[in-house]
């Protein structure tokens, strides 16, 4: 079966979490059940058809370990290692020469220091190559990734010719398209890196030294003089992400505040606070 055929099945799109797997699978059974199609014979043949189509879809997609088989190969080996045809395509369309199968895409994670600083990875892949008699035989091979600073989630990087080929067929092109791994600290807004700091209150009226540690590992101390006030968000030129289409840019890094109030107060520190204040106004 085709890449994407499993998703365009049981209607949803590539990223449906397990309950909309479920839900789109409920109802397309309920609907296609042989049971519920059974006056007439040519009628009941499709219907068991496409129950079965069903049923292989969900089978695989509401498996995380099929899933991602069947993400990165194209297809799920269930009881043949051969891709199957696409539904409604004849023997004919099958078999001819020179046909390119689609691309297969698959999502590969880097952290956000990956990200920011460029790294390489070694990827093992493998994929089905017809031998001059026509039968698929199974080829590994080691492919180089090499992930440029800035690169942003979404980003594909294609390998053409690297993935699977039928008899008769060009082999498709393998896509890896980058993904970003959730950081502890940071958070990726375009360019930008933006981080939440907690401060008290005292330090939102009187100011903080910040000591950060950036994805490269440098030592950044941030003074805050300004007044912390409801919204208030601290620039940083220059410290965010690398800009890859302009060597040696980088976004800014942003601050937001979370400001910590105290849980109580006795009767003469609000009185001192009301005092402090009252002179502050004037």
């Amino acid at each position: 079966m085709g890449a994407g055929d499993y998703y365009k099945i049981l209607k949803v799109n590539r990223n449906a979490t397990d309950e909309e797997l479920k839900k789109a699978y409920k109802r397309l059974a309920m609907k296609w059940h042989p049971d519920k199609n059974h006056q007439q014979s040519d009628k009941k043949e499709d219907a068991e058809a496409k129950f079965k189509q069903i049923s292989e879809a969900y089978d695989v997609l509401s498996d995380p370990k099929k899933r991602q088989i069947y993400d990165f190969y194209g297809h799920y080996p269930l009881n043949s290692s051969r891709v199957a045809r696409k539904d409604g395509e004849n023997e004919e369309s099958a078999s001819q020469k020179d046909k390119k199968v689609g691309a297969i895409e698959s999502k590969l994670a880097f952290s956000l220091e990956e990200l920011y600083n460029g790294c390489k990875r070694k990827m093992k892949v493998s994929r089905n190559v017809p031998d001059e008699f026509g039968k698929l035989n199974t080829v590994e091979e080691i492919l180089k990734i090499y992930i440029k600073p800035g690169w942003k989630k979404g980003t594909k990087i294609t390998f053409p010719g690297k993935g699977h080929q039928e008899p008769g067929s060009e082999p498709a092109d393998l896509i890896f398209v980058v993904d970003e791994k959730p950081h502890a600290i940071f958070k990726r807004e375009g360019n930008d890196l933006v981080i939440i700091q907690k401060i008290l209150l005292i330090e939102a009226l009187v100011g903080k030294t910040l000591n950060l540690k950036t994805l490269d590992g440098r030592d950044l101390t941030i003074q805050v003089k300004d007044i912390v006030e409801p919204g208030y968000e601290l620039v940083v030129q220059n410290e965010g992400m690398p800009i890859s289409k302009e060597p040696g840019k980088k976004g800014n890094l942003r601050i937001k505040f979370d400001v910590m109030f105290p849980s109580r107060l006795t009767a003469q520190q609000k009185y001192e606070v009301k005092r402090i204040l009252s002179d502050a106004d004037n």
